[in-house]
């Protein structure tokens, strides 16, 4: 009881809720991301019905998200994606995963 494997893995997982999700091509963010050691996966998911999503990304315990956010800020600028505005997510959290299947 209380082992890595029971924690999932030692993983936690960032959820970012998009109300609505933005339908541009973001796929050079999941890219952006997992050029990170310890990022494991991200997702973006959408309810077709409201058009709102999430964007689920899975990380090592001991995977800095501060250098995740600044490997996409990076990958941002050399691409000219803050050019334009563009819209943020309503809300961020951060969750340890306790069970995985």
């Amino acid at each position: 009881m209380g082992t890595r494997r029971d924690l999932g893995g030692a993983m936690i997982a960032r959820v970012a809720i998009w109300e609505p999700m933005p339908d541009d091509d973001r796929q050079w963010v999941i890219e952006a991301a997992k050029t990170v050691p310890g990022v494991r996966d991200a997702y973006h998911v959408v309810d077709p019905n409201t058009g709102n999503g999430l964007s689920i990304a899975f990380f090592d315990d001991d995977a800095d998200v501060t250098e995740v956010k600044s490997a996409i800020a990076s990958k941002a600028g050399e691409i000219g994606w803050n050019d334009v505005p563009r819209p943020a997510p309503k809300s961020e959290t951060i969750y340890r995963v306790i069970r995985r299947g």
